[in-house]
């Protein structure tokens, strides 16, 4: 297999640990194993226990089990584990798809969601999310006009990444028809689910629909990217028996520790979803006014979900330029929208992290200490 390089782990890896101003992120708050385990009494010491030896290729039953609880319409037999979204994504892609297939995806998107096929030598249509003076749009319609005889999947993100745009429940039902009249399966990215900000919740497409594959994982929105937990639910047993043996070959099996700590945080996950979805909506708050102010300067996206969102700017350089730029007179990281293939001035800005206001106060100490710098088109 030759891979291109992933635009975004590239550019964070120059400088995610050494910015010390980070409003890129698209996590949320996490917290140290201390704290999570203080949620539930008697947790430290059975965690102190574990036993350090393999676990279950699919995942242990218990978290298999608390993973399946979120799920209307899947038990835990329809549940494999992964580490992180990664290994999911990439194993599901080469189970699933082969050299001549056609894909659709939602796009911009997460690289993996596209690269991935396209290594395997699938080819690809971008379904759009188109920008609009409200904010980010999609027309399922839209999406049916790209279908081709040997059209084999759709991918979806909804919350997306790096948008914060959402599906809602009849626009996924209606995905769903789509699919089922072409015989298509559909992949969903749901990384972010349990961040409504219109607290409209979306069920799950594994629930709705029985071609689908859906993805989660507890980095995003649980803020606990550091147990490498994700999974796939599917009612498709010869994918998920595929997807086992793939895994023999990829992580074989998760951490003993790490499964322990994600069964805890699963059976708090409403107040950890409730604590960082208040970060989320404060963070929101502070930035309605910093756009506010500089509204000449940008085109703002408030998400409609998530913990992301991707905003415009209007400045006569080009935004990777203003980015590096920032990163180098201000130490504040934000993340060009070059890094997701996506060709006008856009960034991604995160709001699931606690420093999220200081940080963005140094990002509009950079904006007026540049204004002359900055020329705007408009």
């Amino acid at each position: 297999m030759k891979i291109n390089d992933f635009k975004l782990e590239v550019f964070f890896t120059r400088h995610e640990f050494t910015a010390p101003h980070l409003l890129a992120q698209s996590d949320c708050e996490s917290m140290p194993a201390k704290e999570l385990l203080a949620l539930e009494p008697g947790a430290e010491e059975i965690f102190l226990k574990t036993w350090l030896g393999y676990t279950q290729v699919p995942g242990s039953p218990e978290l298999r089990e608390s993973v399946a609880g979120l799920y209307q319409n899947i038990d835990m037999d329809h549940i494999i584990i992964h580490a992180g979204a990664q290994e999911a994504i990439f194993n599901f892609m080469n189970i699933f798809l082969k050299r001549g297939d056609h894909i659709i995806t939602q796009f911009p998107v997460y690289q993996s969601l596209y690269e991935i096929a396209k290594s395997i030598g699938c080819s690809i249509s971008k379904w759009q999310i188109r920008q609009s003076e409200k904010g980010w749009f999609m027309n399922p319609e839209d999406l049916e006009k790209l279908i081709r005889p040997e059209t084999r999947l759709i991918c979806i993100n909804t919350p997306n990444n790096p948008t914060g745009y959402a599906f809602s429940e009849d626009q996924m039902i209606h995905i769903a028809e789509i699919a089922d009249r072409h015989g298509l399966y559909v992949f969903s990215d749901e990384v972010y689910k349990g961040l409504e900000l219109n607290k409209i919740k979306s069920p799950w497409f594994a629930d709705i629909y029985e071609k689908a594959v859906s993805l989660g994982v507890m980095s995003k929105a649980y803020g606990l990217a550091g147990l490498r937990i994700g999974w796939i639910a599917a009612r498709d047993r010869e994918i998920l028996e595929k997807m086992i043996k793939m895994k023999h070959y990829t992580s074989i099996c998760s951490s003993s520790l790490s499964e322990n700590l994600a069964i805890i945080a699963l059976r708090h996950g409403n107040a950890i979803l409730k604590k960082n979805m208040g970060i989320i909506k404060s963070n929101l708050e502070i930035s309605d006014k910093f756009f506010s102010r500089n509204k000449e300067l940008f085109l703002y996206n408030r998400p409609m979900a998530g913990p992301i969102a991707f905003h415009k700017i209007n400045i006569d350089m080009p935004v990777l330029q203003f980015c590096n730029d920032l990163i180098e007179k201000k130490g504040v990281l934000l993340l060009p929208g070059d890094v997701f293939d996506y060709q006008e001035p856009y960034f991604r800005m995160g709001y699931g992290r606690a420093d999220f206001s200081e940080n963005l106060e140094v990002f509009e100490e950079y904006l007026d200490e540049n204004q002359d710098k900055l020329t705007s088109f408009i």
